[in-house]
């Protein structure tokens, strides 16, 4: 008897924590000093107004679709100012990743 409540309560345990697990609206959260492409060419006042943007967004869908507007602006911006820009937008997450897909680390050579 005592290992059946047991068990249930670390069942109960675990898909409560799994709960807890999901950030809000089921989307990853956008820190303050996320990357923003082109924000070399771009004011304080519009890298917070983007990132507010891609905070406000319901879906993935959404967030990319405001992504991809916002490299569209950024290319146009560059090719105005004489800068060049890739043409196509970096993979989420691609440009801090390390040789293996992580972030780096490990225990060195």
């Amino acid at each position: 008897m005592k290992t059946g409540l047991l068990t249930a309560a670390c069942v109960a345990a675990l898909l409560a924590g799994g709960a807890f697990a999901q950030p809000a609206g089921g989307l990853p959260p956008i820190a303050d000093d996320a990357p923003i492409f082109g924000s070399q060419m771009m004011t304080s006042q519009e890298r917070i107004e983007q990132r507010d943007r891609m905070r406000a967004a319901k879906t993935l869908e959404e967030r990319e679709k405001i992504r991809a507007e916002h490299h569209e602006q950024m290319v146009k911006r560059a090719k105005e100012r004489g800068v060049t820009l890739p043409e196509e937008p970096p993979m989420r997450g691609g440009a801090m990743m390390g040789p293996g897909g992580g972030m780096g680390g490990g225990m060195g050579p």
